[in-house]
């Protein structure tokens, strides 16, 4: 056993719907005593419910899963913000983690001091810390302000010194949350590159995301949750295709009565994928036209509101990002109302097999998103393998994340004697 980091034994935690578990107070502890005794007995769920596994020192797993199936609980549980209410859990040493922007930071000191403050938690001498000080400003791009309090710091700034000082301070366990979606593409790319680096040198990684080809990139095993429950656990290409063949979390249609994503100007009502009849289907024929269609509220005048659609594919890639490029939705503000957009996929363009779609509705000039839905909707592509799709009379595997019909030509050349 001297080579396992983490070991995950039947755990389970229960919260209790209204509960306060944070607060240790005298009158806290007192006030959930009361409400316990007045509960019922189903004012509770298993956040988790029991989650085994282990890890090796110098293993990379990535954690999925949809919203709400338990990924960020467990963890809190793993970095020891919360406890597990039943089960057991052994950690063999020392844990960096990045689990919300800010993680451990204490908004009125300095970025230098938040450094210094961040390495003492995680045991480390004074001296080690300044070893690596220069390092992780740099790597923060914050040299201008390390002297700065936090508060004052961009959410941007927060997350590349955050995430900084967690990947440098040579913890023996970095757990990293979906925290990074945050940040621009160049500097998820350096995070990425960074915990690769970090698995390299034998350290344990635990990266929660929903960006499949990230996760396939980094992570050689993955864990998928539901429910609180693990589903699947193995090599990452084959769990993430089980993830988006099973649709966890994903359908055809969805709407949002309550909760909508979306901000003070705009939110997202419903979506859905539609043939050219508008219904929506789950499987979509290969040869005929897919449809993705969406629904949103506009609240606040005077905004040009650009819809947009990100495809993957089962394993993770992307296959395309759609823009409305109409005149209307690049240059016209819309007005306060319901409004329905829909754009249509040729035919005899996706390969087969399973289509994720993210949704988002942006301002382009400067870049606003007042809504991005990941995991939306979901369909397959089916070819009946009649001959005539793009894929002829070959009826054997084709890869690839499109499969375009093309126009082919054919001559003979013709050769003087």
């Amino acid at each position: 056993m001297s080579d396992t980091s983490i070991i995950v034994d039947t755990i389970g935690k229960r919260y209790r719907l209204g509960g306060a578990e944070a607060n240790d107070s005298l009158r806290s502890r007192l006030g959930q005593l009361v409400r316990r005794t007045k509960a019922k007995p189903d004012d509770s769920f298993w956040a988790l419910d029991e989650i085994s596994f282990s890890a090796k020192q110098g293993e990379t797993i990535g954690i999925i899963g949809r919203n709400g199936a338990g990924k960020s609980t467990l963890l809190k549980v793993l970095s020891r913000i919360t406890s597990p209410t039943r089960g057991r859990v052994e950690i063999h040493g020392r844990v960096g983690c990045l689990l919300e922007v800010g993680t451990g930071f204490h908004p009125e000191l300095s970025g230098r001091d938040n450094v210094f403050l961040n390495g003492t938690i995680l045991g480390m001498k004074r001296s080690e810390i300044r070893r690596h000080f220069d390092e992780i400003v740099a790597f923060a791009e914050v040299e201008k302000f390390i002297d700065t309090p936090v508060k004052h710091y961009s959410s941007g700034m927060y997350l590349r010194l955050a995430f900084a000082v967690a990947a440098h301070l040579q913890p023996e366990i970095l757990i990293v949350d979906e925290v990074l979606a945050v940040g621009d593409a160049r500097f998820q790319k350096k995070c990425l590159d960074k915990m690769e680096d970090v698995s390299r040198h034998g350290r344990t990684v635990l990266f929660v995301s929903h960006n499949m080809p990230s996760v396939t990139r980094l992570c050689p095993r993955t864990i998928l949750l539901d429910k609180g429950r693990v589903l699947a656990d193995g090599p990452s290409h084959d769990v993430v295709s089980a993830y988006l063949r099973g649709g966890l979390g994903t359908t055809a249609e969805r709407t949002w009565a309550t909760d909508r994503p979306g901000n003070e100007i705009a939110n997202l009502h419903a979506a859905r994928v539609v043939d050219e009849s508008g219904a929506p289907r789950d499987a979509m024929d290969i040869r005929k036209r897919i449809g993705i269609q969406i629904e949103y509220e506009v609240t606040k005048s005077g905004h040009v509101l650009v819809p947009n659609f990100h495809c993957f594919n089962e394993e993770g890639a992307c296959v395309f990002v759609a823009v409305d490029t109409s005149t209307e939705g690049q240059h016209c503000p819309k007005e306060p109302g319901i409004y329905s957009t829909v754009a249509w996929i040729p035919a005899n363009f996706l390969s087969e097999g399973t289509i994720v779609v993210n949704i988002a509705l942006s301002t382009m000039d400067p870049v606003v998103v007042h809504f991005h839905e990941r995991d939306a909707v979901a369909f397959q592509v089916v070819d009946s393998l009649t001959g005539d799709s793009a894929r002829g009379v070959y009826a054997g595997p084709m890869p690839g994340v499109v499969r375009p019909m093309l126009d082919w030509a054919t001559t003979r050349a013709v050769r003087d004697r």
